[in-house]
């Protein structure tokens, strides 16, 4: 039982993949480090730590870096059921002034306009196999709000099409870790090469399958596999039709700039992002040109 036991509550300690993932890369550099200065990395002492994210901090990583590698230790030290560092009163002192010195603001994921975003949809070549699937994750990544991970997991059974439109189900995403039921809506567009739909069943019916993975990858030739994109596969055609500046994670955020400027309210926009609290959707607004969504229009003068 004892073993069964661990088993349940390491899944309760590990997260999402892509989070454990990171986490195993930071725990690898703070493990390295360690070796490096003779230090122990586990269990680690606050001194020891304290070194470590004072390396960081001289080495130029951002505020949310160090954040992260903080995290996935005081994770490590979770899993064996030891005191983490993280807890230390002083060394949260050191990262508020780390955090006071280097400032917290992130490294953004822009959004793009919509204009500009129908006008790349529409230059794209949707009698190719690749271009009819690269127009797919464009619409449906814009259109369901999607985060890439969710994307690049969704499978042909997950989708339910009707005269009304379109229930995509999400059977696990970053905030759904218990596999709680999760719904996105898709709507027609009147236009066939900006309808979201229209564009996927054109697709699935060219898979010729019942259920699997919606995007997959080609052999040569156009040539079609089961095999499913990754979601660094879609980060790279976002940025090749989109340009460099932008990611998969551009499609999520340019949802909620667009929907907001259009007047969505929070409530609207959380019922399609499936954010928890009004504050990520203000973190996922992006209003670079102050001109837009201002009060100073409203002021009747």
């Amino acid at each position: 039982m004892a073993e069964h036991t661990n088993r349940y509550v390491e899944a309760g300690l590990s997260g999402a993949a892509n989070t454990a993932r990171a986490y195993a890369g930071d725990l690898k550099r703070f493990g390295l480090w360690c070796a490096e200065h003779g230090l122990e990395p586990l269990p680690a002492l606050v001194e020891t730590l304290a070194g470590f994210v004072t390396h960081l901090a001289e080495a130029g990583k951002k505020v949310s870096t160090i954040q992260r590698h903080c995290a996935a230790v005081a994770k490590a030290h979770a899993l064996r059921g030891i005191d983490s560092p993280t807890d230390d009163k002083k060394f949260k002192v050191l990262m508020e002034g780390i955090a006071r010195l280097k400032g917290v603001r992130q490294k953004q994921a822009p959004a793009f306009t919509l204009a500009n975003f129908k006008r790349t949809v529409k230059s794209i070549d949707g009698k190719t196999l690749a271009g009819m699937r690269d127009r797919v994750i464009l619409l449906l990544g814009f259109t369901g709000a999607f985060r890439r991970s969710e994307l690049a997991a969704l499978n042909i059974e997950d989708l339910s099409f009707s005269e009304e439109g379109l229930i995509v189900n999400l059977a696990k995403s970053k905030t759904n870790q218990y596999s709680a039921a999760e719904e996105k809506a898709i709507f027609y567009s009147p236009d066939f090469k900006l309808c979201p739909i229209r564009t996927l069943e054109a697709w699935v019916k060219r898979l010729d399958r019942a259920a699997g993975p919606v995007f997959v990858s080609f052999r040569k030739g156009e040539r079609l596999t089961e095999r499913r994109l990754t979601d660094k596969h879609l980060n790279l055609i976002v940025q090749r039709y989109l340009g460099p500046k932008y990611s998969a994670h551009s499609l999520r955020a340019s949802f909620v700039t667009v929907a907001k400027l259009a007047g969505a309210d929070d409530s609207e926009v959380m019922n399609q992002t499936k954010h928890k609290t009004s504050e990520m959707i203000r973190r996922y607004t992006r209003l670079d040109n102050v001109r837009q969504h201002n009060a100073a229009q409203k002021l009747g003068l």
